[in-house]
């Protein structure tokens, strides 16, 4: 079966490696707040706004239309959206580190 032919298969790749990277943020993100102090409550804050947003974004795209028209396309758009979140979020505690 080609990735063509199923792209679901391609998008459960897509997925597992975004857990994987959500998985590196949440043990940064942790260490950032377990440490204490003025930068733990800037990185709670800031992980709950960024959160919200992140929603609300996406709720937006959705209700636009800009997602797509079919399931695959939905579901791969929505993935590359948290994913350059989530990027962002790595690549900036992982300077901070």
């Amino acid at each position: 079966m080609t990735r063509r032919a199923n792209p679901w298969f391609s998008l459960g790749w897509d997925a597992f490696a975004l857990g994987v990277e959500a998985s590196t943020v949440i043990g940064l993100r942790s260490m950032k707040i377990a440490a204490g102090g003025p930068a733990a409550d800037a990185e709670s804050r800031l992980m709950v706004s960024e959160k919200v947003d992140a929603a609300m974004s996406l709720q937006t795209l959705a209700l636009t239309g800009a997602l797509g028209l079919t399931a695959p396309r939905i579901a791969a758009k929505t993935l590359a959206h948290y994913r350059r979140k989530v990027r962002s979020n790595r690549r900036r505690l992982s300077k901070a580190s």
